[in-house]
């Protein structure tokens, strides 16, 4: 898909989805405040979005049914596995051993990958105005968490490589679902992998927790709610209908908003300071996602 054609409807369904997703970093420093293990808290945000993916995943039937082989559900089962549930897994495990802002900055090379797996697996075209619009956005990510940069001599390596393991995956996620949307359809392909990614969690729990989870104060179980709604099901549809309009490489330049988006969701309805490094880092952000998005 050529840049000078991509769809202004595509556009704000990617810039939505975005920060809907961004907000859940909001609602996740919440309900910490009632001291939730990360894997609860993943755990209860899946299990109240599976019964609407399921229900979704029955009502909707595949767009062109006719045209897909078994070998393209186990295409789902693995983009499932690596996408919502792997990359989450591998950032979580990461963030043990390196702070957050060099998080941030290791995990949004991913839009790079994207590019780089497209043109290898899928011949994709690499435009310059794609090229300009990586730096720009990258450039912009690492100005607003500078501030925040804290590298520590132990375990960097092995920190900073999982969070790559983590933008890796996501990446190959991206690519898969641009793949297979047009054949599913945004809804059905959506549905199938985030009960792929919901079930590969709920198992992990089974296997490796199994403490508790009926003792949480309301307010943790009300906010799970509101996330899985508002900062899961939605946004992972919208997502999912923007990459079948933009294509990945473009999507994942514009997903570059949101660590831009949780930086200011967090200033308005959490009292967040906002520096003027971080205003700056945003505006660049923004700058390097209009250029991919402005029409020649």
């Amino acid at each position: 898909m050529q840049n000078s054609k991509l769809s202004s409807y595509g556009i704000a369904l990617a810039i939505i989805g975005i920060v809907l997703f961004s907000a859940k970093a909001v609602l996740v420093k919440l309900v910490y405040k009632f001291e939730i293990s990360s894997e609860h808290l993943l755990l209860f945000r899946m299990l109240f979005s599976l019964p609407i993916y399921i229900v979704l995943a029955l009502y909707k039937k595949p767009v062109e049914k006719d045209k897909i082989r078994r070998i393209d559900y186990l295409w789902i089962l693995f983009f499932g596995f690596v996408g919502y549930y792997l990359a989450s897994y591998f950032d979580f495990l990461g963030l043990k051993y390196i702070k957050a802002g060099l998080e941030r900055i290791i995990l949004f090379i991913y839009p790079t990958l994207v590019i780089i797996i497209s043109r290898i697996f899928l011949k994709s075209i690499i435009t310059k105005q794609q090229l300009l619009a990586i730096l720009l956005t990258y450039i912009g990510v690492i100005v607003t968490f500078w501030g925040e940069l804290q590298i520590e001599t132990s375990h960097i390596v092995l920190g900073g490589s999982l969070i790559f393991l983590s933008a890796l995956t996501y990446a190959i996620y991206l690519v898969g679902s641009g793949w297979l949307i047009p054949k599913f359809g945004v809804v059905t392909f959506t549905s199938y992998a985030m009960i792929v990614s919901s079930l590969c969690i709920i198992i992990q729990y089974l296997i490796f927790d199994r403490q508790n989870i009926m003792n949480y104060p309301l307010e943790v179980y009300l906010i799970c709610i509101i996330m899985a709604v508002f900062s899961t099901i939605i946004p992972s549809y919208l997502v999912s209908a923007a990459i079948a309009k933009l294509g990945a490489s473009n999507f994942s330049i514009i997903a570059s908003l949101g660590p831009v988006s949780t930086i200011l969701l967090a200033y308005f309805v959490l009292g967040e300071n906002l520096s003027t490094v971080q205003v700056i880092g945003a505006a660049i952000v923004i700058f390097g996602v209009y250029v991919i998005s402005k029409k020649k």
